[in-house]
Formats: structure tokens, sequence, C-alpha cells
């Protein structure tokens, strides 16, 4: 069972339509598939303009920081994906100022205020939604409208890789939201979507930037149901496949979903002894502050089929995290937290007695 926060597992129905015939991307055909599908993402992340990218989450956030970056970049890093908007900014000689917080720590409003207000030339800000290093949920919505309420010309650019899909997010104030194929979209790795609001395609316009991830070229060839360069046709195709899943079910009903399985886990290892890590949980995963998550994450693996993610970095062996993105069913929500209490009962940490098993039903399925 795998149950990382991504790549996710790939649902059945879309491993099927993806295997049916290659079709060649500048046909007629295939055009009216990436039509449906461009359709559907553009409902799924509530902007007026989306391109979608043959490359994972990081060439998406690779395009955003060079083409929409004209002067100055304020990143927010709490993680590894925070961080590496600054390595990207590094790499291509951007100026750039970062915040810096623990990794359960998530940013501040006033911090990012202040911080434009001492530095007129920043025009463009890069944070995480959800920073999955730690599961942590940055206030994005918040800190987007502060920023537009001092100075509505920066643009906010908003990683939603691991939380697209996962909850509603509030697009009002934000310019730029990234996806990628392999979280809450239950496709294989390799494709990677932004969608911008109107504002952000004026400023690409003025300053276009790159050659493979020049979004000026993109956003005016996908608006003909085509790429500016080869077409990830498989991908696209299983990409239709979720969306119209996802819509037929509905969004809301997903993210509900979604919230409540977040919520049970949550209180279901709590039950156990066990410490959630960051001070404010995104629903997209479950992280658990855990001494011995080496050892229960090889048990968990060996014993009971279940593979979980641990820690990077100085939360190497110090973490572990339960994905809760997609079409995650109930029974492997219940096994997950039931497999854990087991295994920690084989490690000698805590005895069984399906303390987590019953706290996740009673929440899960509250009247």
């Amino acid at each position: 069972m795998l149950l990382t926060p991504g790549p996710t597992a790939v649902p059945e129905f879309v491993r099927t339509a993806m295997s049916d015939l290659t079709l060649h991307h500048r046909t007629p055909e295939f055009e009216a598939i990436f039509e449906e599908a461009r359709g559907l993402l553009l409902e799924l992340l509530d902007m007026p303009e989306a391109v979608i990218l043959a490359s994972s989450g990081t060439g998406a956030m690779e395009a955003c920081v060079t083409n929409l970056t004209h002067s100055k970049a304020l990143t927010i890093n709490a993680g590894k994906f925070g961080e590496r908007f600054g390595k990207i900014c590094n790499a291509h000689s951007i100026d750039y100022t970062e915040l810096k917080y623990d990794w359960d720590t998530p940013a501040n409003v006033d911090d990012v205020l202040e911080a434009i207000e001492q530095d007129s030339s920043i025009d463009a800000i890069f944070i995480q939604i959800c920073e999955s290093a730690g599961g942590l949920r940055h206030p994005v919505e918040q800190i987007a409208k502060a920023v537009k309420e001092k100075n509505s010309k920066i643009t906010i650019v908003a990683d939603g890789i691991t939380a697209i899909g996962v909850e509603k997010i509030d697009t009002t104030n934000i310019d730029a939201i990234i996806t990628g194929s392999q979280k809450a979209l239950m496709l294989p790795p390799g494709l990677s979507m932004i969608g911008f609001s109107d504002e952000a395609v004026k400023k690409i316009e003025q300053k276009p930037a790159g050659y493979y991830f020049n979004l000026l070229s993109e956003i005016k060839k996908q608006k003909t149901n085509t790429t500016a360069y080869t077409a990830a046709t498989t991908l696209i195709i299983g990409l239709k496949a979720i969306l119209s899943k996802i819509k037929q079910d509905g969004f809301d009903k997903l993210y509900a979903k979604t919230e409540l399985r977040a919520k049970s886990t949550r209180e279901a290892l709590k039950a156990i002894g066990l410490k959630v890590y960051p001070k404010t949980p995104a629903c997209a995963m479950t992280t658990v502050y855990c001494e011995e998550s080496n050892a229960l994450r090889k048990q968990l693996q060996a014993k009971y089929n279940l593979n979980i993610a641990g820690g990077q970095d100085h939360l190497k062996g110090k973490i572990f995290r339960i994905n809760h993105m997609g079409l995650v069913e109930d029974f492997e929500a219940t096994w997950a937290v039931n497999a854990i209490e087991k295994a920690m009962d084989d490690l000698g940490l805590r005895k069984f007695d399906g303390t987590a098993n019953k706290v996740f039903m009673e929440n899960n399925f509250e009247k």
C-alpha cells in the first residue's frame, strides 16, 4: 500500500486510459483531448489562464521564477521546497531575499509585510501553500491579501503542488499557482501545471524569459489546444481522465473527504501518544515526530505492506509522513493507523489495544 506524499498511487481507470493507442501531439484527435483537459484544469485551479508543462513541479517553479521576477524575489523557506525557490534564483543570478522559518513553523504575515516595506525592489513573492518537507500549511491567502493591500503590483506565486486537489484554495489574490501530476492528481510523475491571473499574463508578456520554460510561448500555443514543444500525450490523456472523475464526483466532496481523513488520522495517532509535527498541519499529509521513525517505517513496509515517507536533512529519522492526497479509501487510511499502532507494539514502544483504529473510526464516521 503506497501512502507516501508523492508519487501517489495511480487508480486503475487512469492507468487504463493511458494504456490506449499513442496519439501524435499535432493531430485534431489529441487537440480535442487537450482542450477538454485544459478546461477541467482551469476549473480546478480557479484561474483564468493555465499552462501544462512536460516537467516535474520543479520545472514549473523555475518557469515562474524566471518569467515573473523582473526585479527582485522574496522567497519563503520553511523546508526543502521553499529552499528550492532560492536555489532557482541563485541558478539564474536573480536577486532575492529569503525569509527562513523552522520546518514546523508557518510564515508570518507581518514578516512578509516588513520585508516588502523595507525593499521596494521586491516585485514577486514565492511561497508554498503546503510545505511537504514537514507537512506544514502556510497562511498563503492571508499573506497574499495583505501584500496586495500594500502593493497590488507585487506578484504572488504559490506552490500548490501538494495542495491542489486537496483543498479549495482562495486564488483571489494569487497570481500564479503551481501543481504537479504525481500528487493529488494521482498520475505518474512528469507533468506540471500553472494557473495564472490576468495580471500575471500581462507581466509575462512584458518580459518573457527562457526557451523551453518560456511561459509566453506556452500560453499562446495552449490557447489553441497545442503545446510549444512535444506534449506529454499519455499523461495529458490521464489528466483528462482523473479530472473528469473528480468533477463528476464533486470537487467539494473530495476536499471534504480529504480534510476529514486528515483530521481522523491525526486524532488517531495522537491518541496512541504520537505528536503531530507542524504547528499548522496541511490536509495533504499527516506528519508525526517520532525518534524511532526509521525502524517504524521499516517494520511497516516489511510486515504490514505499508509504505509511508520519512524526513529529510535534519528531520531524517525524526518524522514520518502519511499521504491523504487523492482517492484514498477509508479502509486504506484505517489500515495505516492500525498498522502503525501494531508496529509500535512490535518495537516495544506501546502495547497494541486497537485505540488508533477506534479513534479513527469514531472521527471519520461521526454522526
